[in-house]
């Protein structure tokens, strides 16, 4: 069976089939990360032993007919998440000794569903913007994006077939773009956060990362779920995705294509290559000006983001300063001054604008947008602007990376969908619409 063109999907029935075995498999992705890692370095913490330990359990388990939804998928996991048998380090030398003693509830959904473990994935520092050591598998040179770096840079070098990260303003979907994978941010409230370190309760997201739309939709079937450990889960009924990634839309989908007030920040390259994309779908794509009335809304999100931080990361600031970065150390003392009427502010025009994108989707099927400004900055200093993605995370909806173009390098450029909140599954409609409309 071939790594790279066989889908988890696929790979799970050959698993049940007995085709090969979970050991088999994971051998392959071990060789694989042998032979990339100095060169990527993806992993934060990654223990060959533990992870055959893992497989040949679940290949016992095979025998008496017992499988997950996930048996034997190896699973990258941002260095954010707590785990119980690894050191969760969260980007930072102030949590190296931190103890990870249990694992959050992502971690143990994906043992239930029977996923191995494959280890910890870097983290930009904090999950903020400061980078880590990651480098992006298209060009070394570049970075991978963040905050969660490893994860995307894992799927794309083909180390592990999925990964899991998370997004408070960027970071799931701006590194799927610049890597060339699929990243997909549900809607606030369907996977829990319980037990992964906190930047912002009110921002912070669980994604995933995929090489297809199909893979992108299993795992995050396995993970939501009502988690009343997380103060913002929500009790509904879980989305049917990978379903809905086979469905055809009713009718052919509509999309609006936003002029948001940062349209200067896309790359050239990026901005004909989404020319493109809206001559091929012509009368299809509405291009419309974004309300005036929401225009400060990058800033109404950094008023929370940092707020919130500051709050998150008080002890660390307080005690271990001198660990910390002069970019993590500058957002927090600017969230220890915001005033209380600033915050609330941007919490309530939050709500207002989840109520015009409510209503707004009554007549459009997604919005489509850029992922991320263009190609990956041949910069490992930075990990580029989240910009594309502040709207959405601010208010929760759910948004998917799609790797269908390229810019002047030939390195990935993503497609953004957008769908109003808790409609994940017209999003992943859509999104296999659009794939095979646009690659043929």
């Amino acid at each position: 069976m071939s790594l790279v063109k066989t889908s988890v999907v696929e790979m799970v029935k050959a698993i049940k089939k007995g085709e090969i075995t979970s050991e088999e498999l994971v051998k392959k992705y071990i060789e694989e990360i042998k032979k990339k890692e100095n060169d990527i370095e993806a992993f934060e913490f990654f223990d060959e032993e533990l992870v055959l330990i893992q497989a040949k359990k679940l290949d016992v388990l095979h025998q008496t007919g017992n499988h997950g939804e996930l048996h034997g998928i190896p699973v990258g996991i941002k260095d954010i998440f707590d785990t119980e048998d690894m050191p969760t380090l969260d980007g930072s030398k102030a949590h190296e000794k931190n103890p990870s003693i249990n694992d959050c509830t992502v971690v143990g959904k994906l043992k239930e569903a029977g996923a191995i473990i494959m280890g910890k994935t870097v983290t930009a520092e904090l999950a903020h913007l400061t980078p880590g050591k990651t480098k992006n598998p298209h060009d070394t040179q570049r970075t991978p994006g963040g905050s969660s770096s490893g994860s995307a840079a894992a799927v794309a070098a083909n180390m592990v077939p999925l990964a899991v990260g998370t997004q408070t303003n960027g970071s799931v979907i701006r590194p799927a773009s610049y890597c060339g994978v699929v990243g997909y941010k549900p809607s606030k409230g369907l996977i829990s956060r319980h037990l992964i370190m906190p930047v912002s309760q009110t921002l912070d997201q669980v994604g995933v990362f995929s090489n297809s739309i199909g893979d992108a939709a299993l795992i995050s079937e396995q993970l939501m779920g009502f988690d009343q450990l997380d103060p913002d889960s929500t009790l509904r009924a879980k989305p049917k995705l990978l379903n809905a990634s086979k469905e055809k839309p009713p009718m052919e989908p509509t999309f609006v294509y936003f002029n948001l007030p940062f349209m200067n920040e896309m790359s050239k390259d990026s901005k004909e290559a989404f020319g493109e994309i809206k001559d091929e779908l012509k009368d299809q794509v509405k291009e419309i000006n974004f309300p005036e009335d929401f225009s400060k809304v990058t800033e109404w999100h950094k008023v929370i983001a940092e707020t919130d931080m500051a709050k998150s990361f008080e002890v660390d600031y307080l005690k271990y300063k001198n660990l910390l970065s002069k970019q993590i150390i500058e957002a927090i003392e600017r969230g220890q001054k915001y005033r209380a009427i600033e915050y609330n502010e941007a919490l309530l025009k939050r709500e207002k604008l989840i109520k015009y994108f409510n209503e707004f989707f009554y007549n459009f099927d997604a919005i489509i947008t850029p992922s991320a400004c263009g190609e990956a900055p041949k910069d490992l200093t930075t990990t580029g602007n989240p910009i594309f993605s502040t709207i959405w995370t601010y208010c929760g909806m759910p948004s998917i990376s799609l790797p269908l173009l390229q810019g002047e390098n030939k390195l990935p450029i993503g497609v953004q969908l957008v769908s109003s909140i808790f409609d994940d599954e017209r999003l992943f409609r859509n999104a296999s619409w659009l794939t095979s409309k646009i690659k043929g």
